[in-house]
């Protein structure tokens, strides 16, 4: 489905709540092994988290150049915490007349992601949404070797996380077939953070002469191991420096 994706057309940046909602961990179990047992998990939506998270994906996307912003939702079967999702997004929008947003219920988006990605920039959505819509995105993107992630405090309050989205992979350790790009990228993500757009930008422009060299590693079509594509953009970085 993606062979007519062009360069530019799957370049989206996904926003996740991250505090609260579906993975709240409020909830229970009650009559234990007996037949009557019942699970339940609570997700807990609040208007000043809701608030938040919105704001930050409307400033993003404001500060992206196409400034559009699909939100995710599922507020046609979850009529209460989605159905205030919702709400507060159409009240957020206000602040930013500048964005272009729309609203997309998440199986839906699963369908618009894979066929008509170019018509998506930056996403935001629930906690469980975008931990699913991510993990397809890196696929779709190619590999989860590629990208990158970041917990962000958007009030800058405390200190912000980063790091590849495809976490620790146990499973291929001292193998040296471990993708080095998201790591890369998510290096870059954290300088942009912090206020050094230059430095990214200059670490991203190697990544991207590396790549398009055809210096790649076996997940994304590649025969190259973990260490030559590190030295590769090293020495492009290096290059970039004379």
């Amino acid at each position: 489905p993606l062979r007519n994706c062009g360069p530019g057309d799957l370049d989206w940046v996904i926003v996740r709540e991250n505090s609260e909602g579906e993975y709240s961990g409020h909830g229970g179990r009650a009559h234990r092994g007996l037949p009557e047992e019942v699970g339940t998990e609570v997700a807990i939506f609040t208007r000043v988290g809701v608030t938040r998270i919105m704001r930050y994906a409307f400033k993003l996307a404001q500060a992206r150049p196409r400034k559009l912003l699909t939100v995710v939702t599922k507020s046609n079967a979850q009529r209460h915490g989605m159905v205030m999702w919702d709400e507060i997004a159409a009240e957020v929008a206000t602040e930013f007349p500048d964005v272009t947003w729309d609203k997309m219920l998440v199986d839906a988006m699963t369908v618009r992601m894979t066929l008509k990605p170019e018509t998506l920039d930056t996403i935001v959505a629930t906690n469980l949404h975008a931990d699913i819509l991510s993990d397809l995105a890196g696929a779709l993107a190619g590999s989860l070797g590629v990208a990158p992630t970041a917990n962000i405090d958007p009030e800058r309050r405390f200190p912000s996380m980063f790091e590849p989205i495809h976490g620790s992979a146990f499973d291929i350790t001292g193998k040296g077939i471990a993708n080095p790009i998201a790591t890369f990228w998510t290096a870059a993500q954290m300088l942009e953070h912090l206020g050094e757009r230059d430095a990214a930008a200059r670490l991203m422009s190697a990544v991207e002469r590396v790549t398009e060299a055809g210096i790649l590693t076996p997940d994304v079509g590649g025969t190259a191991n973990t260490r030559q594509v590190t030295e590769a953009v090293c020495n492009a970085i290096a290059g970039s420096n004379i």
